[in-house]
């Protein structure tokens, strides 16, 4: 496989899940912003938001009043064609890719990805408006959830699956990670608020950013306590959206890829799985969440950086 097309396939399904991840806390926040009370700014709600998807620098830039607003953030995230970051410019993005690789995946997958494109388009051609936003997230939702059913359903598991995989679960991870941190360091400070609705809300509300909130509730019998999230999010090796759970499918994904002679891939792998390995969520607490997330986000960096060395500067031959 040339290396061009290996770094394709890994980009258009990392695109796609940002795309995914951006409509999943948009729309949770969109949620969020209808039921919370009185006292919360759009300051509050949605600053938030930059924070998680990087992109306080970009909206600073834009609005020099640093006024944050429901608007603005929705724009900015969403449609916003001098956003890179944006939801939009993600999904033109993993469309390019998935044309540079259109002989690799298959009928279904393409026919998938260029119905979500036809139905982005249409609905951003205007503003879109916050009312509108949980309709068009939920569309994302459904459109994305098909084409990821489609590769499993219809890929041969072999390298071209296993670069997708990679793309798939190294956005996840980045993003759970970033999801996690900005969230519990908001919640933790106001100790009034400990035990009412609102803090039991805005811990579901993180939840169900990751698309957990049913899942750990099934898991965990208590309600939802601190530490049984950061042991739910950082460290269970069956929810879908934990670091555990995705480092542990790119392990797989890579062995589907094959590993390359005298490459990093094995050690920055090592030191990710070392990094989990033996963590509790008491200890990781007592660490500081921060700082391990931190230092979780390093260590993915470094994978990448090595991914990126390793298999997409050079060439891998030409076997399929």
């Amino acid at each position: 496989m040339l290396s061009r097309i290996a770094e394709s396939l890994y980009w258009m399904t990392r695109h796609l899940e940002r795309v995914d991840n951006t409509a999943r806390v948009l729309d949770i926040n969109v949620v969020y912003m209808l039921e919370a009370d009185e006292g919360a700014t759009e300051e509050m709600q949605w600053r938030p938001l930059l924070t998680i998807m990087d992109a306080d620098e970009v909206y600073d830039a834009l609005h020099p009043d640093a006024r944050v607003t429901v608007q603005r953030v929705i724009h900015l995230l969403t449609q916003d064609r001098t956003n890179p970051g944006s939801l939009l410019m993600s999904l033109k993005r993993a469309r390019e890719n998935a044309r540079v690789v259109r002989d690799r995946i298959s009928n279904e997958m393409w026919e998938a990805l260029n119905e979500l494109w036809l139905a982005v388009d249409k609905h951003l051609r205007t503003t879109l408006q916050p009312w509108r936003a949980a309709e068009f997230y939920a569309l994302i939702h459904r459109q994305t959830a098909a084409f990821f059913g489609l590769t499993q359903s219809t890929m041969m598991r072999g390298p071209a699956y296993g670069f997708m995989a990679l793309g798939t679960l190294q956005e996840r991870a980045d993003m759970t990670a970033r999801i996690l941190d900005v969230r519990y360091h908001l919640l933790l400070p106001d100790l009034r608020l400990v035990g009412s609705p609102l803090d039991y809300y805005q811990w579901a509300a993180l939840l169900k950013s990751l698309s957990g909130f049913e899942a750990y509730r099934r898991r965990y019998q208590t309600g939802i306590r601190p530490i049984d999230v950061v042991e739910f999010v950082v460290l269970n090796r069956d929810f879908p959206r934990s670091l555990s759970y995705c480092v542990n499918g790119m392990e797989r994904a890579l062995g589907r890829v094959g590993p390359l002679p005298n490459g990093e891939i094995p050690e920055r792998l090592a030191a990710l799985r070392g990094h989990l390995d033996g963590a509790t969520p008491q200890g990781i607490l007592e660490l500081g969440l921060h700082e391990y997330l931190d230092d979780f986000l390093a260590l993915l960096a470094d994978f990448g950086a090595a991914l990126q060395s390793d298999y997409f500067e050079a060439h891998l031959g030409d076997a399929p």
